[in-house]
Parts: C-alpha cells; sequence; structure tokens
C-alpha cells in the first residue's frame, strides 16, 4: 500500500502543500518519500528512503519549484531497499513525465517482456510503476502527436486499460498537459479529488483534503481518468468500458484513516458498524464470557472495540501507551523486526488487566506474532482470562492489488482452524468478524457496491485473471528468508 498526491496551483509553489498533503497519507507508506514538481519548461524531483519529515527539509523544497506537483510514500515490500525503487519515476521520452502509483498489476512482468523485446524500452527497476510508466510513453508517443493535448492522453491511456490488470490508482505530471490521475477498471484502490480557490488536490484519501482546505468534489471511478491542465481546467472520462466498482475491503478494516470518505462510504462509520455486528456475534454465540473490560490494540481498532463494550455491556478501557515514533508492524519486513518493534511500541497499563476477564479487539490478525505477544503480556499483568477478538474475518490468502501481504505460509489463517489459531496465540477464546457481516458494515454506507475486493479472507480474485503461476512466483517473493536476504 503507498499514498499519493498530486496539486495545482493558479498562482504559486506547490512543493510544500504536496508535503503537507503526504504528511496526511504517511499511514500508507512509512519507507520511501519523494516528490515532482513542474515548472512549465522544466521537471524537479527528489526522493530518498525514509519518513516525509526525514526525507524533505527546507532546502529540498526550495529546490522543487513549479505550480504543478505529485508526491508519494511507499511502504515497504520485497526487493525495495534502494532508493532507486522509490518513486515518483521520471522519463524524458516523448515528453517529460512523472508518476506516482499506489497499486499492483498482476501482468507487469509480461508487459515489461513485450516492450522490451518490441519497443526498445530500458528499465532500471524491477516495479510495476516503472513498467506503466514505460507503457504510457510508449502508448502515448504512438498518438503521433504534433501539439501534445488531452485528447492523446485519452487515447493513450484507453489502450493502457485494454492491456493491463490489477488495482491501481495514479497520478502523474505529463509536461505540456498538467495533472493527469486515473483508477483502475474495478476502483480497488482508492483515489479523491477536491477543490479550493487556488486549484485541485488528487489524493489517496478524503481525510487530507480537509486537512489542507480542499472541498471534495468526487471519487475518481472505476476505468476513469481525470486531467487537471495547465490553465487549470479539470476534464474527466471513462476508459473502460467494463468497469464493475470492487472496492478493496481492507481499506475499511485497517489502511484508510478514520476520518476519511471511501467511495461515499465512511470509513469511521464502517468501522463502528464492525463493532456492532462483533458485539452481536459475541452475545449470540459467546454468552458466557463474563466480560469485565474490553480493550483495544491500538490505534486501528478503537473504534471497533468502543461498539463491542457497548453491545456486550462491559466497560471500555484503554489499556496501552502506544509510542507513536514507531512504525505499523504489519508492513514490517522481517519477523525479527516486527517482534522487536511490538515490545518497543505497545507498553501495558497493568491495573486495567490485574484480575480481570479482558477482551483485547485488534482490526485483524495476520501473522498472529503480534497477537500472541500482546497476550503473553496482558497475562504478565495478572489478567484472569484473555479473549481475543478481530474485527475482520481469518486472512487466510494473498493480496495482489495492492498490499503486500506476507507468503501465504506465514498467515496464522492459513489451512488452520480458529481452534488452532487460538492455541497458537494463547487466547481463552477467538473470536472472528463473519465475512458477511464485514461487507454488510460497509455496503450500508453505499448500497450501490454489489461487491468487495474481499481476496484476503475469501481468496476470490475479482479481476478474474490471477493464476496459479502468478500465485506461486508471488509466494516465492514475499516469503520472510528471501526479504532479509
Amino acid at each position: 500500500m503507498c499514498g499519493i498526491v498530486g496539486i495545482y496551483n493558479k498562482s504559486g509553489d506547490v512543493s510544500a502543500d504536496i508535503y503537507d498533503g503526504l504528511i496526511q497519507v504517511q499511514h500508507r507508506g512509512q519507507d520511501a518519500a519523494g516528490i515532482a514538481t513542474w515548472n512549465s519548461s522544466r521537471m524537479f524531483t527528489h526522493k530518498e528512503l525514509g519518513l516525509v519529515g526525514e526525507v524533505f527539509k527546507r532546502d529540498e523544497l526550495l529546490s522543487l519549484s513549479g505550480n504543478i506537483g505529485i508526491g508519494h510514500v511507499r511502504y515497504p515490500t520485497a526487493g525495495c531497499d534502494d532508493v532507486i525503487e522509490s518513486q515518483p519515476f521520471y522519463t524524458a521520452n516523448p515528453v517529460s513525465i512523472t508518476l506516482a502509483h499506489n497499486g499492483t498489476l498482476i501482468n507487469s512482468e509480461s508487459i515489461r517482456d513485450k516492450l522490451l523485446k518490441t519497443h526498445f524500452c530500458q528499465f532500471n527497476t524491477s516495479s510495476d510503476s516503472e513498467v506503466l510508466l514505460n507503457l504510457f510513453s510508449y502508448e502515448l508517443s504512438k498518438t503521433n502527436f504534433k501539439k501534445l493535448g488531452r485528447s492523446h492522453v485519452f487515447k493513450a491511456l484507453k489502450n493502457i486499460y485494454e492491456s493491463i490488470s490489477g488495482g491501481f490508482a495514479v497520478v502523474m505530471i505529463v509536461a505540456g498537459v498538467g495533472i493527469v490521475a486515473f483508477r483502475d477498471k474495478h476502483g480497488i484502490r482508492p483515489i479523491v479529488i477536491g477543490q479550493n480557490d487556488n486549484g485541485f488536490m488528487v489524493v489517496s484519501e478524503s481525510s487530507a483534503l480537509s486537512a489542507l482546505n480542499y472541498k471534495f468534489l468526487y471519487d475518481v471511478k472505476p476505468g476513469e481518468a481525470v486531467v487537471i491542465g495547465e490553465d487549470g481546467r479539470l476534464t474527466k472520462k471513462s476508459l473502460s468500458q467494463n468497469s464493475a466498482h470492487n472496492p478493496c475491503l481492507f481499506e475499511f478494516v485497517y489502511f484508510s484513516r478514520p476520518d476519511s470518505t471511501i467511495d461515499s462510504i465512511s470509513v469511521h462509520k464502517a468501522r463502528l458498524r464492525m463493532g456492532d455486528y462483533l458485539g452481536d456475534k459475541i452475545l449470540k454465540e459467546y454468552g458466557s464470557l463474563n466480560i469485565d473490560v474490553v480493550i483495544p490494540i491500538p490505534d486501528t481498532s478503537r473504534t471497533s472495540a468502543m461498539q463491542v463494550a457497548h453491545k456486550v455491556g462491559a466497560k471500555y478501557r484503554e489499556g496501552f501507551m502506544k509510542n507513536r515514533y514507531i512504525g505499523r508492524t504489519f508492513i514490517m519486513p522481517g519477523q525479527s523486526a516486527r517482534k522487536k518493534s511490538v515490545a518497543q511500541k505497545l507498553n501495558p497499563i497493568e491495573l486495567e488487566f490485574k484480575d480481570k476477564n479482558v477482551l483485547l479487539v485488534d482490526d485483524s490478525i495476520v501473522r498472529g506474532h503480534t497477537s500472541k505477544k500482546i497476550i503473553s503480556m496482558v497475562r504478565d499483568c495478572g489478567a484472569k482470562k484473555v479473549f481475543f477478538a478481530s474485527a475482520s474475518p481469518p486472512v487466510r490468502f494473498q493480496n495482489v492489488y495492492g498490499i503486500d501481504m506476507p507468503a501465504t505460509k506465514e498467515l496464522i489463517a492459513h489451512n488452520k482452524s480458529v481452534g488452532q489459531i487460538k492455541r497458537y496465540i494463547g487466547a481463552d477464546e477467538l473470536i472472528y468478524q463473519d465475512l458477511a457481516d464485514l461487507k454488510r458494515a460497509a455496503q450500508i454506507g453505499n448500497p450501490d457496491i454489489e461487491e468487495f475486493e474481499d481476496s484476503v479472507f475469501s481468496g476470490n480474485y475479482c479481476t478474474g485473471d490471477v493464476t496459479q503461476s502468478f500465485l506461486k512466483n508471488l509466494e516465492a517473493s514475499r516469503d520472510d528468508s528471501r526479504r532479509l536476504q
């Protein structure tokens, strides 16, 4: 998962605003950050490994002149420990273009091979984002433009939609045109547009719009492209005839900020409903637990945990102090790094656990190691019994559309029963949200969405072209031991 930002400002440089926008989506990527700007005659870029505040200081921002810009934050993935893999990516052929991408192209290798064999493209990284940049560059050159305009961009993108598959949200600077943004035909990855008196902003989440005083306009539709021209005029066009709306369900569970709205669905309200349904399940199927206190695993699960406590009639308490300077452990490669991070990140408040039957609520259970460690910490604080509830169903399958899930063999729920998982993490009871209830929690916010991208729970991949061979290769690339090498 990554975060992307694009800003057009009719009256001044945008680098500082891009910086502020990236801060607002920092939770979507903590490994690297980059900004590119365009001043009508020259492209400027700066990117490095690290958090936004580490990568950009005053001098770096001052060097990025121009009233058009894009930015990117990246979370760590296999093979991405070098700044050369950071975004935005740049090419000067056929015009200056920079691209920032959130998502995954599942057929990027075949596209790369074709471009290498027939179109004399050059690749400097293993990133599918560079594949997408080169493909757009090639398709744009095929339009044989004399004076580049929006129609050439739309024509190039239409051909791209016919050849690529996956989940993606993209922002680009195309010299002579402006900012270009587009979304995959299933709407898996989010991207929204806002406006203020000075211009427009394109970003992964709506919370960033309000933070920078932009008024939300709309979500980019599945298969839609938007051009914000150098003249400040916005044009949008649907480029895919077979669009189906299947937003990623895990966005509502974990990744997105609660103050964001995705495809007209409030993340906060979706999480409240997750807690309601989870609480109803506990009352119906686990009514004899005699819960004294409900405690969330900070931060994402707080909203759901409050509703669970309300439903089961138990006290809600904050039981963990969180170190704000430790990153999100889900997106840290390497089990030793995650174990160390969990120990440093969460410190229990002993009096909230001592001599109590405790229900811990988390947003999800991925590898299970974090849950096991936390339960051990709670027992050391003197809890009588420790119950564990997940606001989402068991995570059993790889994600192929932009979430760098662990290898399938590292997922605690893959090919294991709830009882086996309960014994591994050391809980006295383990309760998972039902998939139907999770879908309902999101769908109530937008009844027009009939299906969600829920492959990590169901194993059903909505694009319909994910092969066993692809999954096998992906499995090998995501193995922790290979990442650490």
